[in-house]
């Protein structure tokens, strides 16, 4: 079986609507590519926003106005979108996150556009960075999420994740043993991080779990001033990079070979060689 994706790289802003304008534009032009599934970045919506609180508070049900353009578009597209990362300030079981934080909620929409999946990031971003921001402390305006996800789609299963999470092999691992074929790994990595570790991981993740490792990312110089690194990524199963972008704006197409990951993992059994415990 093969399928064909669209990794969607953007340079997006602080303003929702400006944004959305540039999502629905891309995802358009993704579309005409003969694909089957769109994958947008972290913080697609809205990047450094000054209140992300009051965006999660508008998209508390499905007719919010960021959720509500996902499913016009993936019905528009007859795609599925794999929509990257927004604020939601209610957790998946409807109770409320309190203020002033809210969640990074990653949402899935099949191509009728229903919504039928929710991972929430799980680890944040607290870290001190030689760029000029210096200290991220996303755990301020940010709720970690709790539960792994790992879903039926259009591409077979695809285990959930974002951007930081990629520095912890044992969600991977989880993802895997679940069933996942591929891992969805939006990211707004900075230009610092991303540079020295973004493609190692990316390719690390892949290899250990034979599984292709999908990144949209954020890439280049937005209105808040920060830099995010960009070098969108699709990666297969062997560790070979099958699609890459630079910085910038950009659509990739890549198309998973999923007979040829049954092949890897057939003539290596490494899930079946475990000596510890998942």
């Amino acid at each position: 079986m093969r399928c064909r994706i669209a990794v969607v790289q953007m340079i997006s802003c602080m303003d929702v609507e400006a944004n959305l304008v540039a999502v629905s534009r891309l995802a358009v032009k993704a579309a005409g590519n003969n694909i089957q599934a769109i994958f947008l970045p972290e913080n697609f919506a809205a990047l450094a926003n000054t209140n992300p609180r009051l965006i999660g508070i508008g998209e508390e049900t499905s007719s919010g106005p960021v959720r509500n353009c996902l499913s016009e578009l993936a019905r528009e597209t007859g795609c599925w979108i794999f929509a990257g990362t927004m604020p939601v300030s209610v957790r998946p079981d409807g109770s409320p996150v309190s203020a002033p934080r809210v969640r990074a909620a990653s949402l899935v929409y099949d191509d009728e556009g229903c919504e039928v999946g929710r991972y929430d990031k799980m680890h944040m971003f607290d870290v001190d960075v030689a760029d000029s921001h210096r200290h991220y402390l996303e755990s301020d305006g940010f709720e970690a999420g709790t539960d792994i996800l790992c879903i039926d789609s259009v591409i077979g299963k695809i285990g959930l994740s974002v951007c930081y999470d990629i520095r912890f092999p044992e969600l991977y691992r989880k993802l895997s043993s679940l069933g996942a074929r591929s891992f969805a790994i939006p990211s707004a990595f900075t230009e610092v991080t991303g540079r020295a570790h973004f493609e190692v991981l990316m390719r690390s993740r892949a290899i250990e779990n034979f599984c292709f490792t999908i990144a949209a990312c954020q890439g280049g110089e937005h209105d808040s001033g920060r830099k995010t690194f960009g070098h969108s990524m699709v990666v297969g199963p062997w560790g070979e990079i099958l699609a890459r972008a630079t910085t910038g704006e950009d659509i990739l197409i890549a198309e998973l070979d999923f007979d040829r990951q049954n092949e890897i993992r057939r003539n290596m059994l490494v899930h079946l060689q475990r000596k510890l415990p998942v």
